[in-house]
């Protein structure tokens, strides 16, 4: 997939008027773009949700300097999990790399292909079913996005004392309107705590309103979160202060 179309110019015609450029001169390129492929074969079944082994990346020229002296390539690339219930993306840290340098195709083979070897499978699937056996009070729900909203406005020395919340204020609404309304992660009837299994789905399903290069950060992000507040909710960590 890419995003719209940038009309520019080769780097040697930067200096030239607009009315002076000819059809060599003019270029056209995409801003953004994605990919992202399923391996069936090897998949998870989680509380009904069927999760199949992704991998995906992303280039994004708006992060580059195009007229700039030609230095390395960036490339944000993931291995993880899609849960096929929602399409939601589960990333782990060891599946990702925001920043991945290469200066050709086969650095960024070798590159992707390290990755690949470093991504435990075992351990990412091993913490996400633990989150099916925890559970989120609705107070500590309610304490949560009341501090993710806080979170925002903190004063610049406080904030750098807590983990990272990458998450904006719309998309924190939308994890309060899915806590509700979800088809498939809200807060079950009659009940009065919500496992930590809809908790990350909640968050990597209001992830989906994310531009695509900021996606893959947020879509890790999500997975920090559920994990150090899972933590939490059994003993006192640096991520504490979202829930108490």
């Amino acid at each position: 997939r890419v995003s719209h179309v940038i009309k520019g110019r080769t780097p040697e015609a930067i200096h030239k008027p607009v009315k002076d450029l000819l059809e060599s001169d003019k270029t056209i390129y995409y801003e953004r773009m994605m990919f992202c492929f399923e391996i069936p074969t090897i998949h998870e079944d989680f509380e009904g949700n069927r999760l199949n082994l992704t991998i995906g990346g992303v280039r994004a020229y708006n992060h580059e300097n195009l007229y700039s002296k030609k230095g390395v390539e960036k490339f944000k690339v993931f291995i993880g999990f899609k849960n096929l219930v929602c399409c939601n993306m589960c990333v782990s840290t060891d599946g990702y790399k925001s920043e991945l340098k290469v200066m050709s195709t086969a650095d960024l083979f070798s590159s992707v292909m390290r990755l690949f070897q470093e991504y435990n499978i075992a351990k990412h699937l091993y913490y996400m079913s633990a989150y099916k056996d925890s559970y989120m009070t609705e107070s500590q729900f309610a304490q949560f996005l009341g501090k993710s909203r806080l979170y925002q406005y903190l004063p610049i020395e406080q904030k750098k004392r807590l983990p990272q919340m990458l998450m904006t204020d719309t998309q924190i609404g939308l994890v309060a309107k899915s806590y509700y309304n979800d088809d498939n992660f809200a807060l079950p009837e009659n009940q009065s705590a919500i496992s930590m299994w809809n908790v990350y789905n909640l968050l990597t399903g209001a992830n989906k309103s994310s531009y695509i290069d900021n996606f893959l950060d947020r879509s890790l992000n999500a997975t920090q979160l559920t994990e150090g507040l899972n933590k939490a909710l059994y003993s006192t960590n640096e991520y504490s202060w979202f829930i108490q």
